[in-house]
């Protein structure tokens, strides 16, 4: 656990974050460093991720915040949608939208002849069973008229997936655009040899990663959660205004990092999945109702629920900030 802010403050708000501190935190460390969450009345601690791998437990952030271990965290917005399907359902909501256009994606190598979804036909697809991109594979057939008995699936680790891809040894994966095209890059695979399909552009209408909360928590502290979301918020604002700046925040706190790996992160997640056509009609953190249902209705095509959630069983708006145009 990382401490942060001012030990007077307030309100306790512990933030379980679903994975290592990267440039994926950027906005949370430059709210935290900017005094911006001190300025609410909120001492806030970052809570880190005790996993191994990035994503190998998408829903460990719902996990946590039920467990009792954070009052708030950054999670999968899909792996809500089936905590919210339990029985009971899990006590946590979504309430802030970060990735309005979500990570999810296949990743391919051009050269392997796929360019477009419909190349993926007789090509074999690793699908590593703890990826939040491998959950939503099937609505990504579905939407693509892709049947199973025409592209072959592996399930593989999260270890060797990168690994593979750059040996030729599998023709394409699912993967968080923002850690898997990075990773490539890394391995040596040419940039202009990596074909990102988001699943976004190519019909998936799910939302991303989002700020969640106990609802006994933001029952008890409504106050305390819009302040966090206003403070997130000026984070927020000041990452994307400034990327090359703010990346600082996180090359502080880890110095094993790579600056220009972690910088092109975040360039690629604000250009990718934060400032979309729909955050600039309608500002950040919210959703268009339509669209999640939507949305649901496609993961539940693809994967039934038991008890089909909606839009308002999973996401409050009732605390995210005023916009000022």
């Amino acid at each position: 656990m990382l401490p942060a802010g001012d030990a007077l403050a307030q309100t306790q708000i512990r933030f379980v974050l679903e994975w290592k501190l990267d440039a994926t935190a950027t906005p949370l460390l430059v709210a935290i460093d900017k005094g911006y969450f001190k300025a609410e009345g909120l001492n806030v601690t970052i809570v880190q991720s005790i996993l191994p791998e990035p994503s190998e437990g998408p829903n460990e952030t719902v996990k946590r915040i039920v467990s009792g271990d954070g009052e708030m965290g950054f999670g999968d917005m899909n792996m809500l949608l089936r905590a919210r399907d339990a029985d009971p359902p899990a006590p946590v909501k979504a309430v802030f939208v970060v990735y309005n256009k979500p990570g999810y994606a296949v990743i391919a190598r051009k050269s392997r002849g796929i360019e477009y979804p419909t190349d993926l036909i007789g090509k074999k697809v690793g699908t590593p069973l703890k990826d939040p991109a491998s959950a939503l594979w099937k609505v990504f057939m579905s939407t693509n008229a892709l049947s199973a008995d025409r592209v072959m699936t592996e399930n593989i680790g999260l270890p060797v997936r990168e690994p593979m891809v750059a040996a030729g040894q599998i023709d394409a994966v699912t993967a968080m655009s923002y850690y898997s095209y990075i990773d490539l890059k890394d391995r040596g695979v040419p940039a202009n040899d990596i074909n990102v399909m988001l699943m976004g552009d190519y019909g998936v209408q799910l939302y991303g990663s989002s700020i969640m909360v106990s609802e006994k928590f933001a029952r008890e502290n409504p106050e305390a959660v819009r302040g966090f979301l206003r403070a997130f918020a000026k984070g927020l604002k000041d990452t994307i205004a400034k990327p090359t700046q703010v990346i600082e925040a996180v090359l502080k706190r880890d110095t094993g990092l790579h600056k220009d790996l972690e910088l092109e992160r975040l360039k690629m997640t604000i250009q990718e999945n934060i400032v979309t056509p729909e955050t600039k009609a309608h500002g950040y953190g919210g959703i268009v109702p339509e669209r999640l249902n939507a949305a649901i209705d496609q993961v539940a095509a693809a994967t039934p629920f038991n008890k089909k959630p909606r839009a308002e069983d999973v996401f409050d708006a009732s605390f995210l900030p005023q916009r000022k145009d």
